[in-house]
């Protein structure tokens, strides 16, 4: 599918977001091993959390949907079925990743992969722990999906990751809720906790001191009623883009404020950003609030160790800030982009060209120039979500219509981004 972005005067009203993919994520796998039925609302609307519930209902759950309310009838923790064929996580690393801990605790053998980009995203990190804690799983080359997981009694580990990454700390997590004894996982750097939240929500037993976290298993867990908050990282797209257009004055509601994920707003102030908190709730431990932000003046900045890993799925839409910006922008320690969707810093970079934004890059990152112009091109997703909606925003500012090929990427996070953007950007 292509999309054609025009020039935009300015961006403006209000927008409310699909639920947050990483909790959606998580409150579905968890509400499906909890004893009685969860009912989540504002339950995220991309395809990668609907690759999750897939996979629930193969592994034996009923999940029913209406509106923005899922509901998912839980079996408790030995109430997963061995399913009929392979398990699909569609091109969610989230799915393959969290959902693994899962199936390596249970009484029979499955087998989950995904699409193209899926089966080239590396899974080691994974199943070494995993290993240790007793799990038996085959990889394509030792590290590839799909991944065939022999399940069996797992036995509790301590753990120190050997680098950040929310996603792995939640597998082992995971699978500690079936091991006899206290799980550890120790993270280098803080990283989002919306795992070690919710399963404190669904009545784990779990202990966050500083950076270790201690999960006491076997764990017994009850069904929810759950509100997920808007995505962060949805978000990301529609505050830069009222930042970089002029005359712009936008709100965005309902929107997830967890701490671990508020290094975005706290590097687009230090920037220079005109942002506000208008109002702050809390619903399952996450925080929610109203985000207003105007059309600023944005210096430039640097993003580095602990600060790229808080913010790695913003640097696409963090990259256009940083053309229009008066200094530009730094990345460094951003060597996880090359394994994402696609090669993030290759296709960022791509792009940019494309629209005559000058970049310089580096393995682990990139630098871009401020005070720079985007130029109408014909740009490309190359099948990339968070590629797709970054160029959409820097097309607002070019000096013509721009268009977006595979743009329908986008609907992995955000079927409605293009509906929405074009609301309100006149």
């Amino acid at each position: 599918m292509q999309e054609q972005i025009s020039p935009a005067r300015s961006v403006s009203g209000a927008v409310q977001l699909p639920g947050d993919k990483s909790i959606s994520h998580r409150y579905a796998m968890l509400a499906a091993i909890a004893n009685g039925d969860s009912k989540i609302r504002n339950y995220s609307t991309g395809a990668d959390c609907h690759s999750t519930l897939a996979c629930v209902r193969a592994l034996g759950i009923v999940i029913d949907e209406s509106n923005d309310e899922v509901i998912i009838h839980g079996r408790g923790a030995e109430g997963l079925r061995a399913p009929a064929s392979d398990l699909d996580a569609g091109n969610s690393g989230s799915t393959i990743r969290m959902l693994s801990g899962i199936l390596a605790a249970q009484k029979f053998d499955s087998r989950i992969g995904g699409d193209e980009s899926l089966s080239r995203r590396p899974m080691a990190r994974i199943i070494k722990p995993l290993e240790q804690m007793g799990a038996l799983i085959e990889a394509r080359d030792g590290t590839y999906p799909p991944l065939t997981i022999h399940g069996r009694a797992l036995h509790p580990i301590e753990y120190s990751l050997p680098m950040a990454s929310a996603q792995v700390k939640t597998c082992v997590l995971f699978g500690g809720l079936y091991a006899q004894g206290d799980t550890i996982v120790h993270e280098p750097l803080r990283t989002r906790d919306h795992s070690e939240l919710a399963l404190r929500e669904f009545g784990a037993d779990i202990d966050v001191q500083g950076l270790t976290i201690k999960l006491h298993g076997p764990a017994r867990l009850e069904g929810r009623n759950l509100q997920v908050p808007g995505d962060l990282s949805s978000a990301a797209f529609f505050l830069v883009a009222a930042l970089i257009v002029s005359e712009s004055n936008l709100v965005v509601q309902g929107v997830g404020l967890n701490p671990t994920r508020t290094a975005l707003l706290d590097f687009l102030a230090g920037m220079g950003a005109e942002v506000k908190i208008l109002e702050i709730k809390q619903s399952g431990g996450e925080l929610i609030g109203d985000i207003l932000i105007r059309k600023s003046p944005i210096r430039g900045g640097v993003l580095e160790k602990a600060q790229t890993a808080a913010l790695i799925d913003e640097i696409p839409v963090l990259a256009i800030l940083g053309a229009a910006s008066e200094d530009g922008l730094i990345v460094r320690d951003a060597a996880e982009l090359r394994v994402k969707e696609t090669d993030r810093i290759a296709t960022i970079a791509e792009n940019c060209r494309r629209m005559g934004v000058s970049i310089d890059v580096r393995e682990d990152g990139f630098e871009i120039p401020g005070k720079q112009r985007f130029h109408a091109a014909e740009l490309d997703s190359f099948g990339d979500h968070r590629i797709a909606m970054a160029f959409s925003v820097a097309a607002l500012t070019a000096d013509g219509p721009c268009t977006i090929a595979n743009a329908d990427a986008a609907s992995v996070s955000f079927p409605e981004f293009f509906e929405t953007l074009r609301r309100i950007a006149e």
